[in-house]
């Protein structure tokens, strides 16, 4: 392992040691009209052998990396997983919307030809979803239906229910003030005899959805926080056990960059493994509970579908996950180079 930890020592202080005459000799030919293209591809160069060297040092400690990265994609898919719970609980609300909406109950002595007048022009209204009517005959037959008592109401000579507008307002469960206003108009309205709403539902409902996206902003918040942590911490460890070589290359004139580069990318495989893994940590938690959760909603009647990640969900979280790999980083050697010179 020492004889392995030179070499890697030697062929660092190499590139070191030649990393700053080669850019010089760059600027230089560039300036003297050289090819532009040959200092982009030595550039590239750099950057490629940064890449794949910090994955091989991930890949020749495999027993620190596996336990860095199950500790972090632990945390990842914690946050990924809440936040994959919650639009699934926003999916169901949204269904339960339906069910937040206002009847309008009309005056008897209002036609049916009035009342599709009435109807028409509240869905002209821009805070309205949908309008329904029901007429009296249909919701004699309704009741005829699912009361029970349609043997009672047969013995009545003249239709007592009255015509009903079913009124969905869009934005149920953000805009309660809006629900109340447009309540208030329409309670106002010469047609409508009484108008319903359940508003200590719509209240309850409005809460519990605002605790649950507060709460599920702060975990992702502190797990971040404890990603960022986790990934510092280890490129820290790693700046201490390679000390030797980073006083060698800063004798021999390597640049901050240069130095910063390896472990930069460190931090970005180890973010960007982390959130490959918690996505599959995540998929298969939602593939374990597809069954039961479409059982259940069969029982109820119900047409509820888990959502998993989609395309452009993967694509943020791994994103995210390898951003704060290498954020974490770049704080811990922004403040460790420091004191890290040659004596």
């Amino acid at each position: 392992m020492k004889h392995v930890n030179r070499r890697h020592q030697t062929k660092e202080v190499k590139q070191a040691r030649y990393a700053k005459p080669a850019r010089q000799d760059a600027r230089r030919t560039t300036s003297a009209g050289g090819n532009l293209g040959d200092k982009l591809k030595a550039y590239r160069d750099l950057h490629a052998h940064a890449l794949f060297s910090s994955l091989g040092r991930l890949v020749a400690s495999p027993f620190n990396s596996i336990m860095t990265i199950a500790v972090l994609s632990i945390a990842i898919s914690l946050a990924s997983g809440f936040y994959l719970v919650l639009a699934n609980l926003q999916q169901l609300t949204g269904n339960l919307e339906t069910s937040a909406q206002i009847s309008l109950f009309l005056k008897d002595e209002v036609s049916e030809t009035h009342a599709k007048q009435l109807a028409d022009r509240i869905r002209q209204n821009p805070g309205i979803q949908s309008v329904k009517l029901i007429t009296k005959e249909q919701a004699l037959a309704e009741f005829k239906t699912y009361s029970g008592f349609g043997s009672a109401i047969s013995v009545l000579k003249t239709n007592p229910l009255p015509i009903v507008i079913q009124v969905l307002p869009k934005d149920t469960l953000e805009d309660k003030q809006g629900l109340e206003n447009l309540l208030q108009s329409f309670q106002q309205s010469v047609e409508v005899d009484s108008a319903q709403l359940d508003m200590k539902w719509v209240e309850r409902l409005q809460s519990i959805m605002a605790v649950s996206q507060r709460a599920a902003t702060l975990l992702n918040l502190m797990l971040g926080f404890a990603v960022l942590f986790i990934a510092g911490n280890t490129i820290r460890l790693e700046l201490h056990s390679r000390h030797e070589e980073v006083v060698i290359a800063r004798l021999v004139g390597a640049t901050r960059a240069f130095i910063q580069r390896p472990f930069l990318y460190t931090g970005f495989w180890i973010g960007f493994i982390s959130g490959v893994v918690a996505w599959f940590t995540v998929t298969l938690m939602m593939l374990i509970l597809m069954q039961p959760v479409k059982k259940l909603s069969d029982l109820y009647g119900g047409d509820f579908h888990l959502l998993f990640f989609g395309f452009t969900e993967t694509l943020e979280l791994i994103a995210i996950s390898s951003a704060l790999g290498v954020l974490g980083s770049w704080v811990v050697l922004m403040y460790q180079l420091q004191y890290t010179k040659p004596s």
